[in-house]
């Protein structure tokens, strides 16, 4: 039961005046609510209980339709009512006499009407139009009480579309003479802008002045607008850090009322709010950390209180102190807070300490050294909880060093484990660990095995997924491909020959995969010795539809011998009539493929896995079909999300203003949700220098399959484990070193000494020692996610970039299937990779360091030029620069060899890709009208050669204008080849990766491989509308973004001046500029437009981008960054 109706329960006594007494609080033993109450305890069963309800709501419906009925006999009536449904019983015919008690009562009878009102009603609920003049009628009144009621409601249940009929109403009540007006009306548009942050973003000046209100409830409530504002971007505030500085300053030195005391500590939760605003604020920036400092030490040493809501500020102090910019004084003093909580023996104060430790580990690992013998004991202790947290300490201390001691901890903790969140986490992180830091492939292998098996069915299928695509991808080497592969082989298949019912599905599933891929790398390994392992998973009781399905797959793949057709043709016979659809269509593909040896070539061939699948995802094969549909009067198709709107548009009412003003940040107004990728494993809590609460593999719901049953109709029904008792020692301030505080402990302390034990401690130092292992050198340790210098172990290859196997291998292997099948395993959840660039140059204009951070999570596209480049022109040349003139003296001589059709079209410089003693390879791209033209230019310094050129890309389609990409190439010449290339999908920057295979006369086949980047901008093209079209235009899209960006103020008129340098460095077209608002339009080559609203907002630039494609708003909306930072 909530907060709110338990006050509720115990306030309707007197709010009803139900007693001969006023102000009683104990219910008259004649009222009806009392009596109702009391029948329903004395039942007995669940059906007596049904049964007095339901005569109780007749008798309340039959009432509240009478016309005799007075108000003070409703309000009592609607108390009934909210107590049934409060028991789960629908009171719906009630709802609407709930509204007309809060329209037509007096105050006391409108309280009780707007109490029935939020607890009957949702947010969504059609009803909530009839309240809407009662709210507006209330807010308007003169009487407080009933100014406070309705802005209360509007708090909990006003929706979303009714928000504009009000918003200017409460904007007045922030200049309302009445604190308590003033500090719910904060609340209310702290409502307004979780549910709809477009429509408040005009009024963030009036919460600027919310902050200095002299009330100090008005100036907390408005920290809770703050940190949701901060949080999304932290620069627009930076002016404001004194503010909360001194804020912060006045409450800790007890300026505040006494009131706002809890256990003689200063408002403790407006500490903790206004410390998580300057951690937000002070993350990497010196300058704004600076004026913290003081504060930040004050009230570390203000906070000597035993008291739980001092050791909650503590620890907000030592967050905030490792978030900002580092002060070795600060520093010292919040690890010293920190060691104190870890030696706690309360295990509360020792569960802060070991959370404290796992979010600055990363920032200062020494501080994990200090503790380590603590951490051992830890991990032995009674407490679930704190076993747990030293789990999540230890995964990120993890490095190459250590990782094996580590993940046999986390496994040894996994197999103990009953809980299936802890399980689906750690499962992860094992998962995650194996991959990144394996030392050899048998512990790979046999760790992952280890993962399969203690997770279940209950991990996240990117687990086996990405087991699956890491051993179909491989890595550089041929040879660690097949020893890693023929050690899965070799491990399953002594798993199926012990006792495989005891294995998960999904390890059952993986098995068969694997075996099915690679069982003919183990030379005495005959594929009729694996159909028989296999049928004997499908004669299993326990084995699922899905798995046996998986086991129909694995033999299709491995029938390719006479003595495997065999016990192929029985197992497809059995399952032939299966009422299961999926087994019956898997069987009749075995018996089809098993009989005809030609079909089964053709649908499998030999290396077929070796060999790069061409997907057309754009469907061009259906245009035939779409186009005479279309001419036929067929509706064009609408994507999903715009289905969706469109519904729900024709739902609900659209009372929101065109022209308001556009948010600060694009993460909280976005149409569609933009959501990470489920990661492996789920974040128990903090995540490094990073403010925000990483949750992998989360759900929004709760899973409540296989919890335990702890409650019966005995009462408890489980015993828990007996807990060693602490001994209950009031501790000093945890700021005090620990010598100072350990006679007290010794004095108070009721738990004996321990014996010594020089055994156990030797073992426990031995074991820190492998645990800690690589953290006593902060240079050289590799945490967890945090950049690493060295490459991880089991790095995958990016695609077209696979090794092909020896014709041995091709030969022995025709039942190898096409690696996309991969893509379509486990649930279909396959993690996208970003592979790694085969070739990049630092030279290229469009192409920027991936490793500088910039916004929308994307690279740059810009060279960089020294200022040695701009002014050192007198100074001596040096070799290398004698290199980089002779490059452009070639390049020249490149230019010469541009076709003809491209010589008038502007031109990216040209950028050498790949060069050995007989081929060199160029690249650049040319901008035309109607499209973007990649250019090869091959040059070939030996005799004439035959060569094969193949470019492929993920999002972008390219195709050759040549009549063949075969060709010939005379010697001591250039050849160019053209790729004209469509967008198939939109990204900040695009990637071409290309294989050339050449044959010299005298020489056998080469190859060589490259990539070429280029910018979103080189596909941008004006579009010229319009502003009648531009309007039509914009309503019809559905995809859209908003930023505020940087305003040209050099000029006289800022907003010109920024469209103008827009315009010119991306190509775009102002369609119209029309006092403090432009509008500019644009496409992606002719095809997908892109329409951009500008305003000028508070010496800021609020834009608003819209596109019917998905991506296309967020990439442009980078580039007009960049370009606005580089004018």
């Amino acid at each position: 039961m909530s907060d709110v109706v338990e006050k509720t329960l115990t306030a309707l006594p007197s709010l009803l005046s139900l007693d001969s007494q006023p102000g009683s609080a104990k219910l008259s033993s004649t009222s009806k609510l009392g009596n109702l109450i009391r029948g329903i305890t004395e039942l007995t069963s669940k059906h007596e209980e049904e049964k007095l309800i339901q005569h109780e709501l007749s008798s309340i419906k039959e009432q509240v339709s009478s016309p005799n009925t007075t108000m003070r006999q409703m309000r009592e009536l609607m108390v009934r009512a909210v107590y049934c449904e409060m028991l789960g019983y629908e009171a719906s015919f009630s709802y609407i006499h709930a509204i007309k008690l809060a329209q037509q009562g007096n105050v006391l009878e409108k309280r009780v009407g707007y109490l029935a009102v939020s607890l009957f009603l949702n947010e969504s609920h059609e009803l909530l139009l009839l309240l809407v003049n009662t709210v507006l009628k209330d807010l308007q009144s003169t009487n407080l009480i009933e100014v406070c009621m309705a802005l209360t409601v509007v708090c909990q249940i006003f929706p979303k579309d009714m928000i504009p009929a009000i918003l200017p109403i409460v904007e007045e009540k922030l200049n309302h003479p009445k604190e308590i007006i003033r500090r719910k009306a904060v609340l209310a548009l702290h409502k307004f802008y979780l549910i709809a942050p477009n429509q408040v973003q005009h009024i963030h000046n009036k919460f600027r002045k919310a902050l200095c209100d002299k009330d100090p409830g008005v100036m907390t409530a408005s920290l809770h607008i703050y940190l949701q504002l901060i949080q999304e971007n932290a620069e627009a505030y930076k002016d404001l850090t004194a503010s909360f500085v001194t804020i912060l300053k006045q409450v800790v030195g007890g300026k505040l009322p006494m009131d706002f005391n809890y256990h003689s500590v200063p408002a403790p939760w407006l500490q903790i709010q206004l410390l998580r605003i300057l951690s937000l604020l002070g993350k990497n920036d010196q300058r704004t950390s600076e004026v913290m400092y003081e504060v930040l030490d004050e009230s570390l040493r203000r906070a000597e209180m035993n008291h739980n809501i001092t050791y909650a500020i503590l620890y907000e102090c030592v967050k905030c102190v490792y978030t900002i910019y580092p002060k070795s004084d600060l520093l010292e003093k919040a690890a010293t807070c920190i060691g104190n909580f870890v030696l706690s023996p309360k295990i509360n104060l020792k569960y802060l300490g070991l959370k404290a430790l796992t979010y600055v580990v990363q920032q200062d690992p020494k501080l994990a050294l200090q503790h380590q013998m603590t951490i051992i004991e830890c991990l032995d202790h009674s407490d679930v909880i704190i076993k747990r947290e030293v789990m999540e300490l230890l995964f990120r201390i993890t490095n190459a060093q250590n990782v094996t001691v580590i993940v046999e901890k986390m496994l040894d903790f996994l197999r103990l484990s009953k809980d299936d969140h802890t399980t689906v986490d750690l499962a992860g992180k094992v998962a995650e660990l194996a991959e990144k830091y394996a030392p050899d492939n048998e512990w790979f292998i046999q760790t992952m095995n280890a993962v399969f098996s203690l997770g279940g069915d209950m991990m996240q299928p990117e687990i086996p997924n990405g087991f699956l695509k890491l051993l179909s991808e491989g890595f550089d080497s041929e040879e660690e491909d097949r020893k890693l592969r023929l050690f899965a082989v070799n491990s399953y298949i002594s798993l199926l020959q012990g006792d495989p019912s005891k294995l998960p599905q999904r390890f059952l599933q993986v098995i068969c995969w694997v075996l099915g891929e690679y069982s003919y790398l183990k030379d005495d390994l005959e594929p009729a010795v694996v159909l028989r392992l296999l049928t004997n998973l499908l004669d299993m009781k326990s084995s699922s539809s899905d798995t046996r399905s998986w086991v129909l797959v694995a033999m299709t793949k491995l029938c390719w011998s006479e003595a495997a057709v065999s016990v192929a043709q029985q197992v497809a016979e059995t399952y032939s009539s299966s009422f299961d659809t999926t087994l019956r269509q898997r069987a009749q593909e075995l018996q089809h493929l098993s009989r005809d040896s030609h079909l089964y070539s053709r649908v499998l061939p030999p290396g077929g896995s070796l060999e790069p699948v061409e997907v057309d995802s754009s469907l061009s094969f259906l245009d035939g079909f779409v186009s005479e549909a279309l001419s036929a009067g067929a509706a064009p198709y609408k994507p999903l999300h715009q289905r969706q709107e469109e519904l729900s548009r024709s739902k609900a009412l659209s009372l929101e203003p065109y022209g308001l003003s556009l948010p600060i940040s694009t993460s909280s107004c976005s149409i569609t949700d933009r959501q990470s990728p489920t990661l492996l494993s789920t974040s128990s809590g903090l995540s490094g220098d990073s403010t925000d609460f990483s949750h992998r593999g989360s759900s929004t719901t709760l899973k409540l399959d296989g919890v335990k049953r702890i409650w019966g109709r005995e009462g408890y029904l489980a015993q828990k484990e007996p807990v060693e008792e602490v001994a209950q020692v009031e501790i000093p301030s945890p700021l005090r070193p620990p010598g100072q505080q350990g006679d007290a402990d010794s004095c108070h302390s009721k738990t004996p000494t321990p014996t010594a034990n020089p055994e156990g401690d030797r073992e426990k130092q031995l074991l820190a020692s492998s645990l800690f292992g690589g953290l006593s050198s902060q240079s050289s340790m590799c945490l967890m996610e945090k950049s690493e210098p060295d490459i991880q172990r089991f790095g995958r290859k990016a695609k077209g970039q696979r090794t092909s196997s020896t014709p041995n291998e091709q030969r022995s292997n025709p039942s190898v299937s096409s690696t996309s099948a991969v893509d379509n395993l486990l649930c279909n959840n396959l993690p996208e990779t970003n592979p790694e660039p085969i070739d990049s140059s630092t030279k290229q204009t469009f192409q920027h360091p991936e490793s500088l951070p910039v916004a929308n999570g994307a690279c740059d596209a810009e060279a960089i030029v020294s200022d040695d480049d701009r002014k050192g022109r007198n100074r001596p040349v040096s070799p290398e620069e004698r290199v980089e003139a002779d490059e452009s003296c070639e390049n020249l001589s490149l230019t010469s060899h541009l076709p003809a059709e491209l010589s008038g079209f502007s031109h990216s410089e040209i950028i050498p890709l790949y060069s050995n003693q007989s081929l060199a390879l160029s690249a650049c791209h040319v901008q035309t009208d109607n499209t973007v033209v990649l250019v090869v230019f091959i040059t070939n310094s030996s005799e004439d050669a035959n060569l094969q050129m193949q470019v492929l890309s993920e999002e972008l389609e390219a195709c050759c204008v040549c009549e063949s990409p075969v060709g010939e190439v005379r010697g001591h010449s250039v050849s160019v080849r053209q790729y004209s290339l469509t967008v198939k999908r939109p990204v900040v920057h695009f990637e071409l990766v290309g294989r050339l295979s050449y044959s010299l006369p005298a020489g056998m086949l080469q190859s060589m491989q490259f990539s070429y980047k280029l910018p979103l901008t080189s596909f941008i093209r004006p579009l010229t509308v319009s502003t009648e079209e531009y309007g039509s235009m914009w309503l019809a899209f559905s995809h859209d973004t908003k930023q505020n960006l940087t305003l040209i103020e050099e000029e006289r008129e800022p907003l010109t001046a920024t469209l103008n340098a827009l315009r010119k460095k991306l190509s775009l077209h102002i369609v119209e500029i029309i006092g403090v608002e432009g509008l500019v339009a644009c496409s992606l080559l002719k095809d997908q437009p892109c329409l951009m609203h500008c305003r000028v907002h508070a010496g800021r630039l609020a834009v608003w981008l819209r596109s019917p494609v998905a991506d296309l708003p967020d990439c442009l909306l980078y580039h007009c960054q960049r370009a606005l930072q580089e004018h």
